[in-house]
């Protein structure tokens, strides 16, 4: 699922999270938070520099 980076410091990096529809109407997510902290171990396992965060809570999509 992840990407193997041989030279991680060259990277610039942004999250995308996205609401899960099983979360509803709370303030913020469960699977928002869940993603974050996902992501934000993973950038730092691989020391790459997090510049932007993009979330989509609050509008749950069905692309099928």
């Amino acid at each position: 699922m992840f990407l193997d980076i041989s030279n991680p410091r060259n990277f610039k990096v942004a999250a995308y999270i996205r609401l899960s529809k099983e979360d509803g109407d709370k303030q913020e997510s469960e699977s928002v938070t869940n993603q974050r902290n996902l992501i934000l171990r993973y950038v730092q396992e691989n020391k790459l520099e997090l510049v932007d965060e993009y979330i989509d809570d609050g509008v749950s999509r069905n692309y099928f």
